[in-house]
């Protein structure tokens, strides 16, 4: 209620009828256009009290959400939804007092996906209900679908060239040693079990390479099987340096860490290790007489920040946009995999990376993840409204 009313109905006794009536017109008027904002919305809009009881809802809500009856008013939540899945929430949030923003849920026939958020109704400091917004996602996550597919098949041309290119040399290795072996038993009839040996160990060699090729190739063109569950990313962070101790040591390599206190993010432990892995092993490569290796991480408006930083060689500024592609490399040796990997399970784990480069001064990998939130809302909330 605004401050205006506030007034006039603590003076309501030295009111006279025409103004009591211009009262009540004014507070119809201010409820009407109130009720045609909620009732506008494209969003669902659900507030309850402190017991989940239903004060007021729009009708979009009744659209976005299947409800057992018309009028929702005065019932509980969770047993007016005719959705086991969606019911079993708001039970749980309200029995919890969690806050929760974008659940997603998805109906069938046709196929729907909304989002629901439930956060807390607070007056005068205090939490008297719940408020629940609902969301249609389904056009939102149907064009990132699309997106997603477009930019799967982009990559998979780009990798598809890359491992056709990668395969001419061992396949055309191994046809020359066989040439070799047949103008060999051709012109003498009889060949040394040596020069045999010799000729099959490359033709060996090389299937091993092609064999390498192709797994590398499947790993990056299959999704990721991740098994992401609550974790801490410092645990997985140290258990990587003492796997690589002895190797900076013996690189001649400073290691400098500075790991913060940071809440959970959802990981798996073995890809994320991977991934940190990789990005270490380009740093090394990148100092091949030794240098400074820092790692950091940080929590920073709901973000998990991981910084791996080398004074290395660094990265050329026209190379910088091509570092993540499949099949690119600097190096002498290597898969060309190892960024495109490292890229497409931080993106598994709804990360982000960057990566900042000076030639001859180093080079900067910024990982950042979304932390857990488990924000819960109590009763005797004392702060703020906003």
């Amino acid at each position: 209620m605004n401050k205006f009313f506030k007034r006039a109905l603590e003076k309501i006794d030295k009111l006279d009828r025409e103004q009591i009536k211009r009262l009540l017109f004014g507070l119809a008027s201010e409820n009407d256009l109130q009720e045609m904002v909620l009732n506008s919305m494209t969003d669902g809009l659900i507030v309850t009290n402190k017991e989940g009881r239903v004060l007021f809802n729009n009708p979009v809500a009744l659209r976005y959400i299947p409800f057992r009856m018309a009028d929702i008013f005065d019932q509980s939540i969770w047993n007016v939804v005719s959705d086991q899945q969606i019911a079993a929430f708001f039970n749980h949030v309200f029995l919890e007092q969690e806050k929760v923003v974008d659940r997603e849920f998805t109906f069938e026939n046709p196929r729907t996906i909304v989002a629901v958020t439930v956060m807390p109704l607070v007056k005068e400091k205090r939490i008297s209900g719940m408020i629940i917004h609902i969301e249609d996602v389904t056009d939102k996550r149907t064009k990132e679908a699309r997106l997603r597919r477009a930019e799967n098949l982009a990559a998979l041309t780009t990798l598809t060239a890359g491992v056709a290119h990668e395969i001419k040399n061992p396949l055309g290795s191994i046809g020359i040693h066989i040439q070799l072996i047949q103008k060999a038993l051709n012109k003498y009839k009889k060949v040394s079990s040596e020069d045999i040996s010799e000729y099959l160990k490359i033709i060996e060699e090389e299937v091993a390479r092609l064999n390498k090729i192709v797994m590398d190739f499947l790993f990056a063109v299959r999704p990721i099987n991740a098994d992401l569950r609550p974790g801490d990313i410092n645990l997985v962070i140290r258990d990587l340096l003492k796997f690589l101790k002895y190797e900076l040591q013996e690189a001649h390599v400073e290691l400098v860490v500075d790991l913060g206190e940071l809440p959970e993010i959802n990981l798996d432990n073995k890809f994320m290790k991977q991934a940190l892995l990789n990005i270490l092993q380009n740093a090394l490569s990148a100092m091949p007489d030794g240098g400074k290796l820092g790692i950091t991480s940080y929590f920073k408006q709901n973000q998990v920040y991981v910084e791996i930083s080398d004074n290395g060689t660094g990265i050329p500024e026209n190379q910088m946009e091509k570092i993540f592609e499949p099949y690119y490399t600097t190096k002498d040796f290597g898969s060309g995999l190892g960024l495109t990997l490292v890229f497409k399970i931080i993106k598994e784990h709804q990360g982000d990376i960057t990566v900042n480069s000076r030639l001859g001064e180093g080079t900067v990998f910024q990982l950042m993840f979304p932390a857990l939130q488990k924000d819960k809302v109590l009763l005797n909330f004392t702060g703020d409204a906003n």
